[in-house]
């Protein structure tokens, strides 16, 4: 629709004038669109027609366009105005990408449009600003028409400047591209390409769009730069709009990533900052395993495989973690991250994880392995620590159901094996590890002094969410400390009883057992209303933990070094021998 419109002599072209020309464009939910027409046959006897017209210029002083598509949630309302004066391409996206345009063959047009738009997007409010080239520049389908626009979706930021090739065909792009928001998780719903949970984001970097490939139109971010929470981020991705499902490729690298910035994956954020990256999921207070739902939903939408590299990985200042190295591969709806590798305290932890999202509930199952945690890194700021040569090792098998980490560790099977060897304990230690609990247990057996551990060593057995102790021990210069008990991990419960018993003449005040319970986040201990009982009573039957004992030797690694203090401790309980001292 026009409110007039003029025709004008350009020699043998026709030049046509638009007076604020409108358009109102609809699809229905069922598909119908009223800028679809359906033509009757042509006959192919037909002579042509003698009639042929070229347009030399069309013009219009503003044009207003509104679309209502029921099938994509959209309304949108654009105002098109001509710039008093074109502006060049290079003014726009810069010197050098307007080298590199031309150099591809054909220099891209003047701007001569602005647009602003204001709506709703996939149901989320749009409001934006842009530059289009000229409406004749439609035409030439090997002529880049330029593009530019700032757009807010919610609270997602686009901005865009570059070149769209054959625009009546929707060619190609060939775009700088840069994105912001509060969670890379909320891009889902405008794009359809599934990612996780994140802190705010930003991203700058250059995509590549072909629109028509044979498997499906290919789009390239390649050579991005950007920010996630704290932790930088760069590297390349393939987005392939194939079927049955589309599919995510690629690599990134982080130079400096910090741990609390991993946190929304698993859902581990604090409800604060869920709600500013728009989740819905409200951590109960005093609970610690994150109740958040992985959105198993999604992950049937898109294939991935992507790899990515932590150079450097930082809990806190005290405590730094090498490196991180995982690849990803997603699957019809299971995702597996095989590896996941942290270099943690000059040793490795690799883990393989396997999510089936395609199970209702989720079904969860990984396989960990920790191996030469060296003590004296693990505590740097412990001073008896330092000249430790001890290391930690351990070995964890869990399966699950459920769509949360902790209902996956609350129907959980499986077991866990530790052992320390050559380390250090005290009250002061405790303290470092912000453990109040450890401070109490620790003061109450030994005092203010700082204790040798010669061996701790663990065996825990998993089922239904029940972690049991099989094995637990601490043997120390003073003396060998029994625990038994269990954790719940489904209802966050610790029932544990803490046996010492002194070696030797090596004498302690303490009279009765001491109890660690109550919640995972708010445990409590004290001593038990009983006495201590004879030495070895705290190996309750001997042949019971003969095997578990048997276990934890394998985990033994050796060593052209120091020798292992956890090796004699364990062989006289996989005899069936109450433990000696060990020297």
């Amino acid at each position: 629709q026009s409110e007039g419109f003029s025709f004008g002599s350009l020699g043998s072209n026709l030049n046509v004038q638009f007076a604020q020309p409108s358009a109102s464009l609809e699809r229905l939910a069922d598909g119908r669109a009223n800028w679809t027409f359906k033509l009757d046959p042509k006959d192919p006897n037909e002579k042509p027609s003698d009639w042929k017209v070229d347009i030399g210029a069309i013009g219009f002083d503003k044009g207003h366009v509104t679309l209502n598509d029921q099938t994509l949630k959209t309304r949108l309302d654009v105002v098109i105005d001509p710039l008093g004066k074109p502006i060049p391409f290079s003014d726009i996206v810069g010197q050098s990408a307007a080298k590199k345009a031309l150099e591809k063959g054909s220099a891209p047009q003047d701007y001569a449009f602005a647009l602003k738009v204001k709506g709703q997007y996939h149901g989320q409010n749009l409001d934006g600003t842009g530059k289009i080239g000229g409406l004749l520049a439609l035409q030439d389908a090997a002529k880049p028409f330029p593009l530019q626009a700032q757009v807010s979706i919610a609270d997602t930021k686009v901005a865009l400047a570059g070149t769209l090739t054959d625009p009546l065909n929707l060619g190609a792009l060939d775009l700088r591209l840069k994105l912001a928001g509060s969670s890379l998780a909320n891009l889902y719903p405008l794009t359809g390409v599934t990612l996780p949970d994140s802190p705010p984001y930003s991203t700058d970097g250059h995509l590549i769009a072909k629109l028509h490939e044979p498997d499906g139109a290919v789009f390239t971010y390649e050579n991005f730069n950007g920010k996630i929470g704290s932790s930088d981020i760069h590297g390349n991705l393939k987005y392939v709009a194939s079927q049955p499902r589309p599919k995510l490729s690629g690599a990134l690298v982080s130079n400096q990533l910090l741990m609390a910035d991993l946190a929304p994956l698993i859902g581990a954020d604090s409800n604060a900052k869920q709600k500013a990256r728009g989740g819905d999921s409200k951590q109960p207070a005093g609970k610690v395993l994150p109740v958040e739902e992985f959105r198993t939903e999604r992950w049937r939408d898109m294939d991935a495989d992507v790899e990515f590299t932590g150079k450097r990985i930082v809990q806190s200042a005290e405590l730094p973690f090498t490196d991180l190295y995982t690849h990803v591969v997603l699957d019809n709806g299971e995702l597996k991250l095989e590896p996941l590798r942290f270099g943690v305290a000059g040793g490795k932890l690799d883990a393989q994880i396997n999510l089936n999202g395609r199970s209702t509930p989720m079904l969860g199952r990984a396989k960990l392995t920790a191996r030469n945690f060296k003590l004296k890194q693990l505590f740097p700021t412990f001073e008896p620590m330092k000249t430790s040569f001890g290391e930690l090792n351990g070995d964890a098998t869990l399966s699950g159901t459920g769509n949360s980490v902790a209902k996956l560790l609350g129907t959980a099977n499986g077991g866990l094996k530790m052992i320390i060897n050559d380390g250090a304990i005290s009250r002061s230690l405790m303290e470092i590890a912000g453990l109040n609990v450890g401070n109490y247990v620790v003061g109450k057996i030994f005092g203010d002094e700082d204790v040798k551990i010669n061996c701790a060593a663990a065996d825990f057995g998993i089922k239904d969410g029940l972690a049991t102790s099989q094995l637990f021990v601490f043997d120390t210069e003073n003396a060998i400390i029994y625990i038994d008990g269990t954790a719940n991990f489904a209802t966050e419960q610790l029932d544990l009883k803490i046996t010492p018993e002194s070696k030797g003449l090596r004498l302690f005040s303490l009279r009765s057992p001491l109890y660690v319970k109550g919640t995972f986040g708010n445990p409590s201990a004290g001593v038990e209303a009983v006495p201590l009982l004879l030495r070895g009573a705290g190996m309750v039957a001997l042949g019971v933990i003969a095997g578990p004992a048997a276990g934890l030797l394998a985990l033994i690694a050796p060593s052209g070094g120091e020798p292992n203090q956890c090796a004699p401790l364990l062989q006289q309980m996989q005899q069936g021998k109450v433990p000696k001292t060990v020297k």
